[in-house]
């Protein structure tokens, strides 16, 4: 909803005032919407599907896409006027579908196809298809780009065989992201490809990763002469490094908007740090509100909070903003652990209470790595913001296969 309005200060003044009613219309129908929201008894991806699926029958998904993609067409500022208003009223389990909604569409929306747009976007904004990112590896580590997978052609489909690890969500995932090998004789940067593959089919196998809070949150994923159509490449072949840049900026910026989740229903769903008002909360029902360190504590979490969407509105780099939040998530978990005393680290599972936040405090540690470790941020920073040399390696234009590896 972009108005162009060439009649001077008058004109400028018409546009303001249609603005604001327009704005104001919009505030209430969000508000609105969540005061009727009702989700039932749905829990896990059930409810983050049954979510997307009633803001798409309120006209509330994709803001900003195109109503030919399923959106609404308006100005990404209703976007964020949307997130402003629905900070403390999402459910938990909506971070479920966040590969998709946050990462895979905005890439495709960017660099598909016409027809990869038409095919994957409108059924993602309403949460018909989930979405993993089939990424990281076993022996690549922290170097992305020394990725192994590999995709050949094939006639009218791609061919991959491989391992990818640390994939949320592929056990409930419809679609996969995928950046895969396609050139070998390439400098490792430039023969890599991203595509758009079929999670269900039989050259897929996913394996849970039992995590220390009792979820299996993470996958292995084993591909073995997988197939996917030869148009579904996003972008160009072996061009895929700048996309996988492209979606890890879109993903370090999710993350770091730090858009807290109602956690009234103590929801062990999502990514976020503890909220402020759940941990004063548990200081109260502690008895400890009169402790100088935990005021202190709790202080410091309040102005946290406060400081992270500060950060978003200055638009600064992605990496910033992901590093003070995770920051944020392992100050929060700090404060419920002393808080919690013995059953922050051993407790009974049927005790809700005690199981939200042993959980929480065990997995604060896993915002450190989603997205890219802390140390992979600070690189980022050093060398792309603050223009620091590189550090020391093969020159970059060498193959791929002449490259030592583990």
């Amino acid at each position: 909803m972009n108005m162009a309005y060439h009649s001077g200060p008058a004109g400028t003044c018409a546009a303001s005032n249609l603005w604001l009613m327009q704005a104001a219309d919009f505030e209430a129908k969000v508000q609105s919407f969540f005061a009727t929201l009702d989700l039932g008894e749905t829990r896990g991806i059930a409810r983050a599907r049954a979510y997307r699926s009633a803001l798409a029958q309120a006209g509330l998904s994709g803001l900003s896409y195109p109503t030919e993609l399923g959106g609404q067409g308006l100005d990404p500022e209703y976007e964020r006027r949307f997130s402003a208003i629905a900070k403390d009223s999402v459910p938990g389990e909506a971070a479920m579908l966040g590969i998709g909604l946050g990462m895979a569409l905005p890439t495709i929306a960017t660099y598909g196809s016409p027809e990869l747009q038409r095919r994957f976007i409108p059924p993602g904004l309403r949460g018909d298809e989930v979405w993993c990112q089939l990424f990281s590896e076993p022996g690549a580590g922290s170097d992305l780009a020394g990725l192994t997978c590999r995709a050949e052609r094939d006639g009218d489909q791609w061919i991959v065989t491989g391992q990818k690890v640390w994939t949320s969500g592929a056990h409930h995932a419809d679609l996969g992201i995928l950046i895969a090998r396609t050139d070998a004789d390439r400098p490792k940067h430039r023969g890599v490809t991203m595509f758009v593959i079929e999670m269900n089919q039989p050259g897929v196998q996913v394996r849970p990763l039992v995590q220390m809070t009792g979820v299996a949150e993470f996958n292995e994923v084993f591909l073995d002469q997988a197939e996917i159509p030869a148009d579904w490449v996003v972008g160009e072949v072996n061009g895929g490094w700048a996309l996988a840049v492209a979606l890890l900026a879109h993903e370090r910026t999710t993350l770091g908007k730090g858009t807290k989740t109602d956690d009234k229903a103590k929801s062990k769903a999502g990514r976020s740090p503890l909220p402020y008002e759940g941990l004063a909360a548990l200081a109260k029902a502690k008895g400890r509100t009169n402790d100088p360190l935990v005021r202190q504590s709790l202080a410091a979490i309040y102005t946290h909070e406060l400081i992270i969407p500060a950060l978003r509105a200055r638009e600064i780099h992605p990496s910033v903003g992901k590093l003070w939040r995770t920051r944020q998530g392992r100050l929060a978990a700090q404060l419920a652990h002393e808080l919690g005393g013995p059953n922050a680290v051993a407790w009974e599972t049927t005790d809700t209470e005690a199981d939200y936040w042993a959980y929480h405090v065990l997995n604060c540690r896993g915002m450190s790595l989603g997205g890219g470790t802390d140390e992979i941020q600070r690189n980022t920073i050093g060398e792309r913001v603050l223009g620091l040399p590189r550090e020391p390696g093969p020159p970059r234009d060498t193959p791929f296969r002449e490259l030592p590896r583990n």
